[in-house]
């Protein structure tokens, strides 16, 4: 019985650090991005100057890195969305059965 415990807090820690790795980075994202789209806003200056591509060179950074923590999010808290954990279990299964089947006694 002590064994599935064992195996249960195991999970709950793996669980619990891929939540704390989430947090710290949308916290990184939080930070980063503020220092990025407030050095970049030339708050007094008139936005309507010359600028050829526009206010996307503000948002570039924040909208594909936080496509990316999108993504990370999904991961982490949406079960369903785990399809890189249901592709390490296989493979790590398939090299398993492949090393048991080239193994010599």
């Amino acid at each position: 019985m002590e064994d599935i415990e064992d195996i249960r807090v195991v999970k709950a820690r793996k669980r619990i650090k891929k939540i704390k790795g989430f947090y710290s980075h949308l916290s990184v994202f939080i930070l980063v991005n503020v220092f990025i789209l407030a050095a970049n806003s030339n708050f007094f200056t008139d936005f309507s100057e010359g600028q050829g591509y526009g206010f996307w060179k503000y948002l570039s950074t924040p909208v594909f890195w936080g496509i990316g923590l999108s993504i990370h999010g999904l991961a982490v808290f949406v079960p369903s969305f785990g399809f890189v954990k249901r592709w390490e279990e296989r493979k790590m299964k398939e090299l398993m059965e492949h090393d048991d089947n080239n193994f010599k006694y």
